[in-house]
Parts: structure tokens; sequence; C-alpha cells
């Protein structure tokens, strides 16, 4: 069996195929499929015509994603493989990377890599309250600053505001050097970051300065009603239940809030449990309100912070197996 793919008028093969043919290797090791070279297309054999049908797809979106000026890497090529292997190839057929949320500073377009950012950002453009949880590299924080920058653009807001709690991972608040705002600084900075990446310094700092962008510890939060903004609360892991219910009756007329979080990484003292962990039982029935759960696929920030998440979740589920027995 055989199946053709055009790659005539493809202006970068090199990206197509990746170096040393790595993309192409990835696509073959995962369908069992043999793809060749001939002229102007690519021969895709295989014994299966599944597997063969499956590998033109897969080999039909990379070019389609090269054609876009998008990089097509390793992690994205094998992203591609097992949606297609797990769901089928209509999972492929969503364009969602199509969907430019804004230009960042260097001139990019930030979009959705994978589905599952794809249903976070159309949840965060529907809905008033969105939660997105999953592990790092996820793009939660990031893909939320973007659209918070879109809507301010906009005018669908008039004000961003961040916001973190102040949980210490290891260290004490007390013991850094300076005043209140130089110790909170280093929690809130990874913030200041996907700002500065997405708006660049001099925007920010004029937007800043202006106070049409605030980002603040959750403590600053109490006793404010946060009216026509674009709020994030980031890390709402490390709140617990009384802190993310005060956050969340600050929102206020004309209000937009996205609250991000690892459940897997909490830095609370044990004696504290964490409010996002419970957030879901208590909320899930409210209209307008959405839960949008990533996982280690959506993974975008390296291809090794995907294998350290499956390898923990892999240790842990057998450490939780062998507490049973």
């Amino acid at each position: 069996m055989e199946k053709i793919v055009n790659i005539e008028n493809i202006n970068d093969l090199g990206n197509v195929f990746g170096s040393n043919d790595e993309n192409i290797s990835i696509v073959e090791d995962a369908f069992n499929v043999r793809v060749s070279v001939n002229r102007e297309s690519l021969v895709v054999s295989s014994e299966n015509e599944k597997d063969c049908f499956n590998a033109q797809s897969v080999l039909e979106r990379i070019i389609s994603v090269s054609q876009k000026g998008e990089l097509v890497t390793r992690q994205m090529v094998a992203y591609f493989c097992d949606m297609v292997s797990e769901v089928g190839i209509h999972s492929l057929q969503n364009d969602y990377m199509a969907d430019c949320i804004c230009i960042n500073s260097k001139g990019k377009p930030v979009r959705p890599k994978t589905g599952g950012q794809a249903n976070y950002v159309e949840r965060i453009r529907k809905d008033q309250l969105i939660f997105g949880i999953g592990p790092a590299g996820t793009g939660k924080t990031y893909l939320a600053v973007a659209m918070a920058v879109s809507a301010l653009k906009k005018n669908e807001v008039s004000r961003i505001i961040l916001t973190r709690p102040a949980v210490e991972a290891g260290e004490k608040l007390g013991f850094l050097p300076g005043d209140l705002q130089s110790k909170v600084d280093p929690y809130v900075r990874p913030l200041y970051d996907a700002l500065y990446d997405i708006m660049g310094f001099d925007s920010f700092q004029r937007n800043f300065e202006r106070g049409i962008i605030e980002i603040a510890p959750l403590a600053y939060m109490r006793g404010r009603t946060l009216d026509h903004s674009f709020i994030i609360l980031d890390e709402a892991q490390n709140t617990t239940q009384e802190q993310l219910k005060m956050f969340l009756t600050r929102i206020g007329e004309g209000s937009k809030a996205v609250v991000t979080g690892d459940i897997t990484q909490i830095d609370l003292p044990p004696d504290k449990s964490s409010g996002l962990k419970k957030v879901k039982k208590i909320l899930s029935d409210v209209q307008g309100i959405s839960f949008v759960d990533l996982n280690e696929k959506d993974v975008v920030r390296c291809e090794l912070v995907q294998k350290i998440i499956k390898a923990y979740e892999k240790y842990e589920k057998k450490e939780t197996n062998n507490a049973k027995k």
C-alpha cells in the first residue's frame, strides 16, 4: 500500500524534514511505515492501509504548518502522531494553529499549539471565569497573558491585573533583602517575563506606569472590586480555600478572570489544603465558569519537560499503588 504526499512548491523542506530527517523518522516509527522522496512527492509505504493513511495525514499537516511559517519541531510531530493514534485523523482537521491571538514583541504570532491549548483559549473567549489546570510548560500563564493583552488592545477591558500568592518554595520571604516590593517581585517575575515577551519592555513600562497594568501579590486584592479588568491569578494551587474565595469575589462588572495552577506542585504547609483542589466540586455547576484540564501532551516548553512530567506521573502512580497494598 502506498500513499502520495505532494511537496511541490514547498519552500522550506528542511523545516518539514527536520534535522537529519528526524521529523520523517518520528512518523515512520509511529506508524511502522517507510517514507521516501520521489521527485516532487513523498511516498508513504506500508503493509497496513490504516497506518499508511495515518502517516499521510500527519505529513500533510506538517507541510501545512510549515507553509504558515511555523517551525516544525520534534515535539509537534510526535503530538500529531499521538493524536492520530489515539483519536483519529479527524483530530488534525481542526486547524487551531491558524488562531492568532496577538503578535508578540518580536513580530511573531502567538497561537495555541495543541488541541488542549486551543480549547483553553476558546473557553477564555466565551466564559467570564476560567480555570486552567495542568503541569508546567503547557502555556497556561502565557496564553492567558496573551488573551489579556489582546482584550486590552480591542478595548474589551480597561486594565490588566495579574496576581500570585506569595508562597515560598523552601525559602522564607523575610530572608530576602530589600523593601516589601523587592521581597514580592520574585514571586511575580514570571508574569513580568510573559508581558515583556508579548508587549515589549517599553510598551509594558508605559502601561504599567499609567496603572493600566498592575502586578501584585494576592494579599493586595483583599477589599477591592475589580471592574472592566482582565484578571489573572497564577499559581493558584498555592491558595487556601479562603484565599481563592476572596479572589473570586473580587470580580466586578465587565471583568474576565483566568485562574491557573498545577495541583502537583503545591507549596503550602502540611496543615493547609489547596483551594484549587476543591474549587471544581464547588463551582462546576455555575454557569459562565469553565474548567480546562491540560496534560503532558500540551507541554510546549521543552520536550524534556514532557518526559519529566511523564516520569513523575509514572513514579507517583506506582507509589500510590504500593501504598494501597
